[in-house]
């Protein structure tokens, strides 16, 4: 048996739901503009003008009945155009909305729009708050109630915007690499702007939360503006019989969870990663996933074909085929074993062979191996000049050595085995900038905290622990700037090759 109150929703699964929508519609649409009773004929000739399906004033009438029935509406005595003693004694009404039928409205309301929701990854929200957040730091030694409340009340509405749209986001993103409810033209259509819109967020990311996480940390008096904000909100709150302050730190109490939630989304430990640091490992991880489905679809569109799904196929015709005969000619068809008579030899042959000899019974015929590849014996036209590459390889030697030789100076200026942070490293020369990077970004891919790795070819150990601050890193390209780190880095190479020679 359901519960009383779940009755309002059960004009959903009804045959004459659209109608029930509708009527509601009109009576929220008029509440919005605070109309508050409507008669059988407002709700009539609303319903006339919304563009759907023409309806008489009977249906109209029960369906209204209906809802005050299952209590979404409430229906009041009309007495104010009694003008005979029919009309006091005919069934006159004003409805209105019930509050459980006000409250389906609004749940059926976010139903909707939750179901339509795209998602998007708000790189201009992390702007706003690490704005904001900036403004807060501000506020001077006495700070106002109200821009403080204010400032508070934005940085929390950005944040639940950025979360709900970066989860909905997300999630459709997860579908689209499934290939679920997408087309593969559309898809094939816009990948590319969305690897780019990926990576302009994941950067955006990097560069912003840092920048946000810095700021919460810095920020100070944070339970004094809390307080602010609680006060000012329960300065407008009715009054009561009870004593406001336990009403006071209940809105405390909201406010620091909310900070709460806002310090969990950019401010992380080594145990327990950021909300921040999930989203942009989940937003790089995505960009090679989409890369495999896009091969995934171009291999499905090439037509590429699994050679053991074909010979069990073959196989399926070969065991259904009524007679031998017909399996010899499958056989024929399948693998193309009939006689070549479309094939000439310039070669004198040692008899005449009739056409139908078979491959095994004939004589052997040689054949040139450019006769076997072209057609021919000879390639057309004058024969090709030889070549000298002498100076082309002197060239491409010298500059491989070059190359080696700025590498192992790269390595030797890095790899001292010896702990360094990011913002002590100095300007760095193009050679050593392009070493530092690999083994920067081989790091940063296994995740936030302290990580251990080693190169491709094991030649370095990379180990990289985040620290507090700022580094700045100058190169003749520019300037590298990001979180600053402790780094280490080990080369297993040369100790070896010592130790190899020295024995």
């Amino acid at each position: 048996m359901s519960h009383p109150r779940t009755q309002v929703f059960a004009h959903l699964s009804t045959p004459t739901a659209p109608l029930y929508r509708r009527v509601m519609a009109v009576f929220m649409a008029n509440k919005r503009r605070f109309v508050v009773h409507l008669r059988p004929e407002d709700v009539a000739e609303a319903l006339r003008g919304d563009g759907g399906e023409p309806v008489t004033q009977e249906q109209v009438d029960a369906a209204l009945s209906s809802l005050r029935d299952w209590g979404n509406l409430r229906a009041d005595p009309d007495t104010g155009r009694v003008t005979t003693v029919e009309d006091f004694y005919r069934a006159r009404f004003l409805y209105q909305l019930s509050k459980d039928g006000e409250a389906a409205e609004r749940a059926l309301e976010v139903f909707e729009q939750e179901l339509g929701r795209r998602g998007e990854l708000q790189a201009v929200a992390l702007e706003d708050i690490r704005v904001r957040l900036h403004a807060l730091a501000g506020v001077g030694e006495r700070p106002d109630p109200a821009i403080v409340h204010n400032l508070l009340l934005e940085v929390m509405s950005r944040l639940d915007s950025l979360a709900a749209n970066a989860i909905a986001f997300m999630g459709g993103l997860q579908r689209t690499i499934d290939l679920q409810d997408i087309e593969e033209e559309a898809f094939l259509a816009y990948k590319d702007r969305l690897i780019s819109y990926l990576e302009r967020f994941v950067s955006e990311l990097v560069v912003k939360a840092f920048d946000i996480a810095e700021k919460i940390r810095g920020l100070e008096r944070v339970d004094e503006l809390l307080r602010l904000a609680a006060e000012r909100e329960t300065a407008d709150a009715a009054p009561g019989e009870e004593d406001d302050r336990p009403a006071l730190e209940s809105k405390l109490a909201e406010w620091r969870d909310r900070w709460s939630g806002l310090r969990s989304w950019f401010v992380g430990d080594r145990a327990h990663p950021c909300q921040a640091d999930l989203l942009r490992t989940r937003a790089r991880q995505a960009i090679p996933d989409l890369l495999a489905t896009i091969s995934v679809l171009h291999e499905r569109r090439a037509g590429r074909s699994d050679r053991s799904a074909d010979f069990r196929t073959l196989a399926r015709w070969f065991a259904q085929c009524p007679s031998d005969a017909d399996a010899h000619r499958l056989w024929r068809a399948a693998f193309g074993l009939t006689s070549a008579r479309h094939l000439t030899v310039e070669t004198e042959p040692a008899e005449d062979v009739p056409a139908a000899t078979s491959w095994l019974e004939a004589p052997q015929a040689e054949i040139s191996v450019r006769l076997r590849a072209t057609g021919s014996y000879t390639r057309r036209g004058a024969p090709s000049k030889v070549v000298d590459r002498s100076a082309q390889r002197e060239r491409l030697a010298a500059f491989v050595a070059a190359e080696r030789e700025q590498a192992e100076l790269a390595r030797k200026r890095l790899a001292t085995g010896r702990p360094v942070l990011l913002s002590e490293l100095g300007e760095l020369d193009p050679a050593e900038f392009r070493l530092f990077l690999r083994l920067l970004g081989e790091a940063l891919a296994l995740g936030p905290g302290e990580v251990t790795t080693r190169t491709a070819d094991g030649a370095l150990e990379i180990r990289l622990r985040p620290v507090d601050g700022y580094a700045e890193i100058r190169t003749e390209a520019g300037v590298l700037r990001g979180p600053d780190h402790e780094l280490v880095i080990t080369d297993l190479v040369t100790p070896r090759e010592a130790a190899a020679h020295g024995g």
